[in-house]
């Protein structure tokens, strides 16, 4: 029988869900409106810039993301790219030297106003980290604790058959259903990860985010990884910061080059990897660009 108990205190678990700590200060040129771009994408930048402390390492990007999409960010190491993913959902406001300028738009409404609500930012546009971070207890536990937490289950056969769907969606189920009750941490780390993006998928967000997620992975969960971002592209939105120009390739529709925390260009994959339009992103996919 499923346990219907829910996990210990959660100081003893990593939240799903961060308070907003960071002061925002807006420029006098911000935009107060979003622009018929932004109104038609499902996630969208306008002028945004990012900065630590007095270290500017964002500047001015503009960039939509549209519904059925993947976007991969690609760009040297230090371009910018993770700063700019964690600013999508606000996970920056951890960061208290981190001030934000500019907007982000979420269906139609920018998530750094000040009536925003974090937890549900948060919710609607998930996040996938670099490593895998599951929770220490069981693999049913991952995914039911944040059902039970956002009230997304009514009852205990609700939260199971919710619980089936998000295994079965990242491919888990015919390996893993029969282990719910094991440690997540036994998992391998391919199925620690996949079991992470099963844990977002349980809050039902409309964007995944993920930072460079088959850093840490083999070949082979590298591929299931990329099997499962492609599959869930067809009816979401996702945002791949990826150092693999051969991944971006595979994945995405869509690519943005960043350079010095500068947008250089985006564009279709194809398009972008075959026929690049600006001499910096042509030089960065050949290897001749130099740091």
């Amino acid at each position: 029988m499923v346990q219907s108990a829910c996990p210990g205190p959660l100081h003893e678990i990593p939240s799903l869900v961060l308070s907003h700590r960071g002061v925002r200060h807006l420029p006098e040129n911000a935009y107060a409106e979003p622009s018929p771009v932004a109104l038609e994408s499902k996630l969208a930048c306008q002028n945004l810039c990012i900065y630590y402390g007095d270290t500017q390492v964002v500047f001015d990007v503009d960039l939509d993301v549209h519904k059925n999409e993947v976007m991969s960010l690609i760009g040297p190491s230090g371009s910018g790219k993770t700063s700019l993913l964690r600013c999508l959902n606000r996970m920056n406001d951890q960061i208290s030297t981190c001030r934000v300028t500019g907007s982000v738009w979420f269906e139609g409404n920018d998530i750094y106003a000040g009536r925003s609500d974090a937890v549900a930012t948060r919710m609607a546009i998930g996040m996938v980290f670099q490593k895998p971070n599951p929770y220490p207890r069981s693999i049913y536990e991952n995914i039911a604790y944040g059902l039970r937490i956002h009230g997304r289950a009514e009852c205990v056969a609700e939260e199971r058959v919710l619980v089936e769907k998000c295994l079965r969606q990242t491919g888990l189920w015919a390996e893993l259903g029969q282990r719910l009750w094991e440690s997540a941490l036994d998992l391998s780390m391919g199925q620690q990860q996949r079991l992470c993006i099963a844990r977002v998928l349980a809050l039902n967000p409309d964007v995944i985010l993920m930072d460079e997620p088959c850093s840490s992975l083999d070949p082979i969960s590298t591929a299931s990884v990329e099997k499962l971002i492609r599959n869930l592209g067809r009816r979401m939105a996702i945002v791949v910061v990826t150092q693999s120009l051969q991944q971006a390739a595979r994945i995405s529709s869509k690519t943005a080059f960043l350079h010095q925390g500068r947008l250089i260009e985006v564009g279709p994959t194809a398009r972008l990897f075959s026929s690049p339009r600006h001499t910096l992103t042509e030089r960065y996919l050949s290897g001749r660009l130099i740091f």
